[in-house]
């Protein structure tokens, strides 16, 4: 190489700039963004001035791929709406364009085998964006499980605690509320975990079970005489807890990127103000047009007999996920917004494997067989911002992985760093939502295309 990789980015929102975007700027020695993405002109002209004076700017992915041949690509970053993944992603791999697909990959299970097939075709070079696998907390539970003294793991229980603050924020007011405009929200949140489910089991499931329902963001339990606009003068402003101005106004009173630059372009306080009286985000969570399920269960059984069920609620106080899996000789539980661990071996002779990305804090033996169990903390990363940037240190973990897999000519060959890392993760939300909708479980077919791994 003699130079940084030239880089577009497509889509310039919280994934494409704030996370993706913000990791290339940081890195000007390995990444150049030359072209930015957005229908929102003023939002691409600001990234594109933070990138540097030769960035180009375009209203529509189209004129970008049209201009393919000027502007010498190595990759781009494909983060656009949801629904609008499929038609650059084909565009790019026909031109063959490796590319960063922000999950999730396609809205609906047939454009997913669309996309697979034209990949397979073109042999694009496609990483999804599925950012837990590459933090320290989901990569250390990997290297305990996958170890001799582990046993073969049997269950696996995933809790995804949305947080009741960013479930309205998300998927009541913003753009993943409607699954016509986005996806279903077991694709839309927890395609993350379904991910992580498939990871850890090393295989797809062979059936699922879903139930879930959207309960209490209904227009039947607003307050009494509950405006549109929360800032209208609702009458239950003290008492509830989605009140936007309490959430725009006070609580995020200091910040000025996401999620507020979502709310208005002018994130000053009178900004927002005007914002509230007309903006989706201002919306009063019980009158929004919003159809996302709150919570949602989901049962997966495996042919090793693994069985793993994945839970996700609006109604949490914490915005993590907790987990716990068994295997026949251990188990390890954590929270992921800590980075806590706790491991018990069943064996006395058991030890735990070389770590990379934790350190030990305690060791004890608990009765009544005294065996040995470990407090460990996964190394997070102090960058991280919690629920609206870093994902745990996933985010500069996966483009970490993706530049270096350009810069080696290996993207595609990883199945940590392919589409095939992700065809049966999205498979298994788009069962999840489909048993939802019929209320019986559905078995997952063997793959019809081949997909490189």
């Amino acid at each position: 190489m003699s130079g940084p990789l030239r880089i577009a980015v497509l889509g310039a929102g919280s994934r494409g700039r704030e996370a993706y975007g913000r990791w290339m700027l940081e890195h000007p020695e390995r990444t150049q963004v030359v072209a930015v993405v957005d229908t929102r002109i003023a939002r691409a002209q600001a990234f594109a001035v933070a990138a540097g004076a030769q960035t180009r700017v375009y209203g529509r992915w189209q004129d970008l791929v049209a201009d393919l041949g000027d502007l010498r690509l190595d990759a781009a970053v494909v983060a656009l709406p949801d629904h609008e993944h499929v038609e650059p992603a084909i565009a790019l791999a026909d031109a063959g364009v490796a590319m960063l697909l922000e999950k999730p990959a396609a809205p609906t299970a047939s454009e997913l085998e669309r996309l697979a097939d034209n990949c397979a075709r073109t042999g694009a070079r496609v990483a999804v964006g599925h950012v837990l696998r590459f933090t320290p907390f989901w990569r250390t539970i990997k290297e305990i499980i996958d170890s001799p003294g582990f046993g073969r793991v049997l269950t696996i229980d995933l809790r995804e605690n949305v947080g009741f603050w960013h479930f309205a924020h998300s998927y009541v007011r913003g753009n993943w509320s409607e699954a016509r405009t986005s996806s279903p929200f077991a694709l839309a949140k927890t395609c993350h975990d379904f991910d992580l489910i498939r990871w850890m089991a090393g295989e797809a499931p062979r059936t699922v079970f879903s139930v879930g329902e959207l309960s209490f963001f209904r227009p039947e339990n607003a307050p009494a005489g509950a405006p549109a606009f929360c800032i209208e003068g609702c009458p239950a402003e003290r008492d509830c807890a989605f009140y936007a101005p309490r959430y725009y106004l006070d609580a995020l009173r200091d910040v000025h990127g996401v999620p507020v630059a979502l709310l208005t372009d002018d994130t000053s306080v009178d900004g927002r103000r005007k914002a509230l009286h007309t903006s989706d985000y201002g919306r009063c969570v019980f009158r929004s047009t919003n159809d996302a399920v709150d919570h949602q269960q989901t049962t997966m059984s495996f042919r090793s007999g693994l069985v793993a069920t994945l839970t996700a609620s609006a109604f949490t106080g914490r915005n993590t996920r907790d987990v716990s899996i068994s295997g026949t000789n251990g188990q390890v539980t954590g929270n992921m917004e800590t980075g806590r661990l706790e491991v018990d071996l069943f064996s006395p002779t058991s030890t735990l494997p070389p770590l990379s990305f934790a350190t030990v804090e305690a060791t004890t033996v608990r009765p009544p067989m005294q065996h040995q169990a470990w407090t460990l903390t996964a190394k997070l990363p102090g960058r991280d911002a919690g629920d609206h940037r870093g994902h745990a240190g996933g985010d500069d973990g996966l483009m970490e992985g993706f530049v270096e897999a350009l810069e080696n000519g290996t993207l595609g060959a990883d199945p940590q760093l392919s589409l095939a890392a992700a065809v049966d993760s999205h498979r298994m939300a788009f069962a999840a939502e489909e048993s939802r909708l019929a209320g019986e479980s559905i078995e997952l077919a063997p793959r019809s295309h081949p997909i490189p791994t």
